[in-house]
């Protein structure tokens, strides 16, 4: 496994120098300083995690919302730019949710010059008919997409699946799994499935979801709501979110204290034996020097 050696971003000053993705950008200031710290916390998560193998191909699962989209452009960017070695294919999983605008991606892709994939399994009446309403869809959803695009992935050669969860995602994951799993985990932003042949990368790992949010909207992506996960009220991910929105809106800046936590595990300090051996602790003799 390589890394791509640092080299200094520059943002494009004309419209002629631009990936089809930024045509039509916002040329203010703050929309500037967004985008340049969107591409570098994506590089600087790539770079800490080791995700690139030079040649290889990756999987950008594009669901329409506003994260996949950012995902998309910001590697895009750096492609373009020279700062990622890999082959990118696009690939938008139709489910089969009813009113699914079938034709917005595809046309989306195709204007700006994107390689792609579209794929069709109605994995939305398999959901339905197997979960009650009164449960959370999620789970077997994600379960369901996952495997179809481990399958997409050997089909087109890829090594890696790409997914755009950012910051505040692998934060409510890992307050899910404290409130309600019983452990410390989340989201990580490199993994090797099960099978071992494939990797599943985050590279916006550093990015906040507000920024995602922001940079979507700038740019009038034309964003797709998720009318299955989305429909229900009272999720467990919600419920975290609205505990984060808080703490964050007393103590601005808490998102990233947290995040950091994260970054810095100390297992000598945590209860798990099978990470820290306790019990081979021992005093320091007398008779040592």
């Amino acid at each position: 496994m390589t890394r791509c050696p640092r080299r200094k971003t520059t943002m494009p000053d004309t419209q002629t120098e631009i990936h089809p993705l930024f045509s039509g950008a916002p040329t203010t200031t703050a929309f500037r300083k967004l985008r340049k710290r969107i591409v570098r916390q994506t590089r600087d998560a790539i770079e800490t995690y080791g995700m690139v193998e030079r040649g290889a191909k990756w999987l950008i699962c594009l669901s329409g919302g506003k994260d996949s989209y950012t995902l998309l452009a910001i590697l895009h960017e750096l492609k373009w730019r020279g700062l990622l070695p890999v082959d990118l294919l696009a690939c938008n999983l139709d489910q089969g949710q009813p009113g699914f605008p079938a034709t917005v991606l595809p046309e989306f892709l195709e204007r700006m010059n994107i390689p792609h994939r579209i794929e069709y399994q109605d994995t939305y009446s398999i959901v339905k008919s197997k979960i009650p309403k009164s449960r959370t869809y999620c789970a077997l959803c994600s379960r369901l997409r996952r495997g179809n695009l481990y399958r997409i992935a050997r089909e087109e050669g890829c090594s890696a699946i790409v997914l755009g969860h950012h910051r505040d995602d692998i934060l409510e994951t890992f307050f899910m799994n404290l409130f309600h799993g019983g452990r410390l985990a989340t989201m990580p932003p490199k993994l090797v499935n099960e099978e071992g042949d494939l990797f599943l990368y985050r590279p916006l790992a550093f990015v906040a979801e507000d920024d995602c949010a922001r940079f979507a909207n700038a740019m009038n992506y034309p964003i797709i709501p998720c009318d299955l996960c989305g429909s229900q009220d009272g999720l467990q991910r919600q419920q975290v979110k609205k505990i984060l929105d808080a703490w964050e809106e007393h103590n601005p800046g808490r998102r990233n204290v947290m995040f950091r936590a994260l970054m810095h595990a100390r297992p000598s300090h945590l209860l798990d034996p099978a990470l820290f051996d306790f019990a081979s602790l021992a005093l320091k003799s007398s008779a040592d020097p």
